[in-house]
C-alpha cells in the first residue's frame, strides 16, 4: 500500500527554516510570528544593554575614583604617611580595579562583537553584491578585483559617516567627569552611561571602519587558482580526504534545516561516502579524513550517535578522523522554529559544546594536541587536557545546572586550536580551529570569528616546527569568493567577520600553508594574499535524492623550490538514491 503522501519524501514542514526552499522575507515573516518577546528583551539587556551601561559607566567610576585620590594627594598632610596611604589605595585600585577593568573591556568586545563589526561587515557586502549585479558580464577579473576593492571602501565610508551622526546626537547627553552625587540619582546616570557608551562605540566604528576600509581595499584580493601542479620531484606527499558539512540527522528519513526537500534524506549519504573511503584507503593509505564542521545538523545527541554509529563501520578510517566544531554543531539552530531564542544563562549551548568536545576526544583526543599559552609551547594531549574535567562534563550533560559549566568554561577556549604536530621537522602538521562566534539567536547563528587567542597560539605552534608544512582548517571561509552570489543571503553573515585581519595575521606563512574550510557547500580553489585555500563541497547538500553529490580528495606535495603544492584533487562521486 502506498499512502497518498508519502511520508519518506517529506512535506512543508520539513521546509520551516529552510534558506534554500524559502526566501529570507518568508523566514523572517515566521520569525515575527513565532518570537517570544519577553525572551528576547532579556536577552537584548543582557547581551546588549547591560554592557553597554558597565562601558559607559567605567569613565565616570574611574573619575571618581580619580577625584578621591587627588585628594588625598593635595590634602593639608605632607609627609611620609599621606604618601604610603596613596600607595595603598593605588595597590587596592590595581588589585580590585582589574575586575572593574576586565567587565569593561569585556563588555566593549561584546558589543564590537555583536554589533560594530558585522555592521561595516554587512555594508561592504551589500554594496559588493549591488555593484557585482551591475557589472558587465564581461568584465575581467581585474576589473572585479577593483570593484571589490573599490566596495569595500566606499563600505568603511558610510559606516564612518552613520557613527559620527550617532556620536554627535548623542554627545551633548554624554558626561565624562564626576563626583559622588552624581552616583546617587540612578535614572540620570542611566542614561548619561548610555549616552557614553553610545559615544564610546560609535566613535571606535568610525575609526575602525576606516581602518579596515583601508585593510580590505589595499590587500590582495582572492583569486581562482589557475593550475594544479603535478609532482615536481620525489619528495613527501599527503592525501587529505576532505569532508565538510555532512549535517548528520537523528531520523532515518530526517531533512536537514537549511535544504529542506531541496536535499538528500537520512544519513545514508554519508554511509556511502565512507564505504567509497575504506576502499581508496585500502588501496592508498590516506593521512587523514578532515571534517571541516557542521557535523550535525542541530548538535542534538541523536545527531552525534548516528555520526559515531556510522564510524564504528569503519575502524580504519575512524583512527584517520580529524574533525572541528561548525555553527551547526554550537550555535542554536531548529528545524521548526528559525525564531528560537537562547538566554545568556542558558546551558544549551554550553552542552552543544560539550557534545562536540566529547566526540572530538573520543575520535582524536589522543592524537592531538594543545597549545600551553603560559610556557609559550605545544602541550598535552586533549585527552590528557580533558581529563581533570570528565566528572564536571558528566555532572553537566546529566543536570544541565549553569553553575556546573563554570569549570567548564576555560576547558573549551583552552582546548582550540588542537595540533597534529608534523611527523617531522618538514612535516605536514594540521591546526584545528573555532571559528563560530557566539549567537544566540538561530537567525545570526552563522556568524564566524577567529579569537586573537587563537592566532598566538598558531604562532607558538608554527614557531615551534619553522621547517615544517601546515593545513590551518576550520569551518568558515576567511574572505567571500571573487564569483557574484546568487542571492545576497549568500553573503551576509557567513565569512569570517575579521576574516581579512586573519590573513594578514597568516601571511607570514605563505608557501607553507594550506587554509581548508567548509560552511558554504560549494567547492572554491583559490588563494588570497599567498595563502592557498581550499573549500569543501558538501556530500549531503544541495541536490535531492536522485542526484548525485561528490567530495574530495587533496593531494599535497613539496615542490622543488620548497613551497607547499596543492595536485590536481581526486573527485569522489556519491551517487543518488533513485
Amino acid at each position: 500500500m502506498r499512502p497518498v503522501i508519502d511520508p519518506r519524501r517529506g512535506d512543508v514542514e520539513d521546509d520551516a527554516s529552510s534558506t534554500k526552499r524559502r526566501s529570507l522575507l518568508s523566514l523572517a515573516g515566521s520569525l515575527l510570528a513565532e518570537i517570544s518577546f519577553p525572551k528576547l528583551v532579556l536577552a537584548w539587556m543582557l547581551l546588549l544593554v547591560a554592557p553597554a551601561l558597565i562601558l559607559g559607566l567605567g569613565p565616570i567610576v574611574a573619575s571618581v575614583w580619580v577625584y578621591k585620590v587627588w585628594g588625598k594627594i593635595t590634602g593639608p598632610l605632607v609627609g611620609f604617611w599621606p604618601l604610603l596611604l596613596l600607595a595603598v589605595v593605588i595597590a587596592l585600585a590595581w588589585f580590585a580595579g582589574g575586575k572593574l577593568f576586565r567587565m569593561v573591556e569585556s563588555s566593549f568586545w561584546s558589543l564590537n562583537s555583536l554589533v560594530v563589526e558585522p555592521v561595516y561587515a554587512i555594508c561592504r557586502e551589500g554594496l559588493r553584491h549591488l555593484a557585482e549585479r551591475l557589472l558587465p558580464s564581461r568584465a575581467t577579473k581585474a576589473q572585479r578585483s577593483m570593484l571589490r576593492a573599490a566596495t569595500a571602501a566606499a563600505a568603511g565610508l558610510v559606516v564612518c559617516v552613520l557613527a559620527v551622526l550617532a556620536l554627535m546626537l548623542a554627545w551633548s547627553t554624554s558626561r565624562w567627569m564626576g563626583g559622588i552625587s552624581d552616583l546617587i540619582s540612578l535614572h540620570r546616570l542611566l542614561v548619561v552611561a548610555l549616552a557614553n557608551s553610545v559615544v564610546l562605540v560609535a566613535g571606535y566604528l568610525a575609526a575602525a571602519a576606516l581602518v579596515w576600509a583601508i585593510a580590505d581595499a589595499t590587500m590582495a584580493q582572492p583569486r581562482d587558482l589557475e593550475e594544479f601542479h603535478s609532482r615536481a620531484h620525489e619528495g613527501r606527499v599527503w592525501r587529505i580526504a576532505h569532508l565538510s558539512d555532512i549535517h548528520m540527522v537523528g531520523e532515518r528519513y530526517g531533512f536537514r534545516i537549511e535544504s529542506g526537500r531541496s536535499g538528500p534524506r537520512g544519513n545514508e549519504r554519508l554511509r556511502q561516502a565512507l564505504a567509497q573511503l575504506e576502499v581508496l584507503n585500502a588501496k592508498e593509505p590516506l593521512d587523514a579524513i578532515l571534517i571541516t564542521g557542521d557535523v550535525t545538523d542541530a548538535g542534538r545527541s541523536a545527531e552525534w550517535a548516528e555520526f559515531l554509529d556510522a564510524l564504528v563501520s569503519h575502524p580504519r578510517l575512524a583512527e584517520r578522523v580529524l574533525l572541528l566544531p561548525g555553527n551547526h554543531d554550537l550555535n542554536i539552530v531548529d528545524r521548526t522554529n528559525p525564531a528560537r531564542l537562547d538566554l545568556p544563562t542558558s546551558p544549551n549551548r554550553r552542552l552543544r559544546q560539550m557534545r562536540a568536545l566529547s566526540a572530538m576526544g573520543a575520535l582524536q583526543g589522543p592524537r592531538v594536541r594543545v597549545v600551553d599559552l603560559e610556557r609559550g609551547c605545544l602541550g598535552e594531549s586533549l585527552a590528557e587536557t580533558m581529563e581533570p574535567y570528565l566528572a564536571e562534563m558528566a555532572m553537566f550533560a546529566d543536570a544541565g545546572r549553569p553553575r556546573l559549566s563554570k569549570a567548564l568554561t576555560n576547558l573549551w577556549t583552552q582546548v582550540f586550536p588542537m595540533v597534529l604536530p608534523p611527523d617531522g621537522d618538514d612535516g605536514l602538521g594540521i591546526i584545528l580551529l573555532n571559528s563560530n562566534a557566539d549567537a544566540h539567536f538561530s537567525f545570526t547563528n552563522a556568524l564566524g570569528m577567529i579569537s586573537a587567542e587563537q592566532v598566538r597560539r598558531i604562532e607558538i605552534v608554527t614557531a615551534e616546527y619553522p621547517r615544517a608544512y601546515w593545513v590551518v582548517a576550520l569551518h568558515h571561509h576567511l574572505v567571500e569568493y571573487p564569483r557574484a552570489a546568487k542571492a545576497l543571503s549568500e553573503r551576509i553573515g557567513t565569512a569570517l567577520i575579521n576574516g581579512h585581519w586573519f590573513v594578514r595575521r597568516l601571511q607570514r606563512l605563505a608557501g607553507r600553508t594550506v587554509v581548508m574550510h567548509g560552511h558554504r557547500h560549494i567547492d572554491w580553489i583559490g588563494e588570497c594574499a599567498g595563502l592557498l585555500i581550499v573549500s569543501a563541497p558538501s556530500p549531503v547538500m544541495e541536490a535531492t535524492d536522485d542526484l548525485s553529490t561528490y567530495f574530495y580528495i587533496q593531494t599535497f606535495a613539496v615542490g622543488i623550490e620548497g613551497q607547499l603544492r596543492l595536485l590536481t584533487p581526486q573527485r569522489i562521486i556519491v551517487d543518488g538514491q533513485r
